[in-house]
């Protein structure tokens, strides 16, 4: 086991001496994140989904943990990119707009591995205020727009998920061999570009996938369920109902631009599997932490919405693969049902690579729920958050308790509440809140909420 040094300690030496210092004689372990983007949890194959395919990310899974309860703590780019990077809600990083978080770069996981002498690299989306080039070793002018065909300087143009694959290529193949190295390969698939009237434009040689197939539609895409929202959702001013009408207005345009984006992710996991297969070709992928999760999720009509933001469940649930070099044989291939988070990646990283991650850090390493003989007791619940975009009537703020049974929604903006029955209406169909039987239940959530949301800051 390796020994850890004192934080203040372990920033000032570089990789040499901390590895001079170190038990064990084995490299520490590399990192590569796979960050998807509006990809929620059950946007793959091995997790059930009937149309989508994707067998690289499946067989990372087959080699990995899956798991299968992990959430986003706010549902929307820039926030939970900046909860990525610090292990913080976006309470305490101070990120409710789109620029850069107020953490200290000191006390985020890139940050930190780079002062213990890692290779760092970010290469596609950023989405957080002017990328920090300065912070990285790789990164600067390799960052993509939300458009999906970029020009080239010579005149030619390059599909965005293929200049996320080249620049993570270039990013393999030149890092220094004698560094560990941690590398975010953040896609840009499978958001769309929003201001083109196609939405979903993947690359020609994808437009045969599903070409054959009905993608099913959503039991709750209904004009009904759409009415069951609260009135300040469901009206036309509402961005969830806008980009609805871009998108999955008709049957029709349902069908063409569902299956566009299933062939964005399709793109995205084949990336995800030739970098796989690069660090197996260079000899590195047994001592690399490789983790595949996304930033939010999507509603693919559901509630007779597109995007995310709600904390309805087809939003904050994303999914979660980690292959771990340390797992056992027998654990690979396995799932797990624990609540993780959003902000446990950034803890979860640091640990697997010897680092002590700064108190700041609200997250918790999930690596004892897959390695522990007896894993730890876990969190059931968590304290969900999302601010006011533009207007209340674009996107209004909402906040939520989150347990796998039940679910408490407050919206501040308009003093609403919502409540779930989880286990017996788990497409969140009824609002208990009004029901007088519910009374003490909801009581008992609201408490429990205003905890939660005050250990969050």
């Amino acid at each position: 086991m390796r020994s850890v040094l004192p934080l203040s300690l372990s920033l000032l030496l570089p990789f040499s001496a901390l590895a001079a210092s170190a038990a064990s004689t084995e490299p520490p372990l590399n990192v590569v994140i796979l960050y998807g983007d509006d990809w929620r949890h059950d946007t793959l194959g091995i997790a059930g989904n009937p149309v989508v395919k994707t067998p690289h990310l499946d067989q990372l899974a087959r080699e990995g943990v899956r798991f299968t309860h992990n959430y986003v703590t706010t549902s929307i780019c820039w926030v939970s990119r900046s909860n990525l990077f610090t292990g913080q809600w976006m309470s305490r990083n101070g990120q409710p707009a789109n620029g850069m978080f107020k953490t200290p770069w000191t006390q985020t996981y890139p940050g930190l591995l780079h002062a213990r002498g890692y290779h760092t690299g970010h290469v596609g989306k950023w989405h957080n205020g002017k990328f920090p080039a300065e912070h990285f070793d790789f990164g600067a002018d390799r960052l993509t727009p939300m458009r999906h065909w970029l020009k080239q300087p010579d005149g030619t143009e390059v599909h965005v998920t293929k200049k996320n694959e080249n620049d993570a290529m270039e990013f393999l193949r030149t890092r220094p061999k004698d560094k560990p190295f941690v590398l975010t390969l953040a896609f840009v698939a499978t958001h769309a570009e929003d201001q083109h009237p196609k939405q979903y434009l993947p690359q020609p040689e994808s437009m045969a996938l599903y070409d054959d197939v009905t993608v099913p539609v959503p039991k709750t895409a209904t004009e009904d369920h759409f009415r069951r929202l609260p009135p300040f959702i469901a009206n036309a001013k509402n961005e969830g109902r806008n980009r609805w009408t871009w998108r999955f207005d008709t049957p029709e345009r349902y069908q063409e631009y569902m299956k566009n984006y299933y062939r964005l992710a399709t793109e995205a996991d084949a990336v995800c599997g030739r970098v796989l297969a690069e660090l197996r070709a260079q000899g590195v992928l047994d001592r690399t932490l490789v983790i595949f999760t996304t930033d939010n999720g999507y509603f693919h009509a559901e509630h007779g919405l597109a995007d995310k933001w709600y904390p309805y469940q087809e939003s904050i649930r994303v999914p979660l693969i980690i292959r771990d070099p340390r797992l056992p044989a027998a654990q690979r291939g396995t799932t797990r049902d624990a609540m993780t988070l959003s902000v446990d990646l950034a803890p979860t990283i640091l640990a697997a690579t010897g680092t002590p991650a700064p108190a700041t850090m609200q997250g918790r390493d999930v690596s004892p729920l897959y390695l522990a003989a007896n894993p730890p007791k876990w969190r059931d619940e968590y304290f969900y958050e999302h601010a006011t975009v533009r207007t209340v009537d674009f996107i209004p703020s909402s906040e939520a308790l989150v347990r796998k049974d039940v679910k408490y929604i407050w919206w501040p903006d308009f003093k609403h509440e919502e409540l779930y029955d989880l286990a017996a209406d788990p497409f969140e169909e009824r609002n208990l809140a009004a029901d007088p039987a519910q009374a003490p239940r909801l009581a008992a959530l609201r408490a429990r909420f205003a905890e939660l949301r005050t250990a969050a800051k």
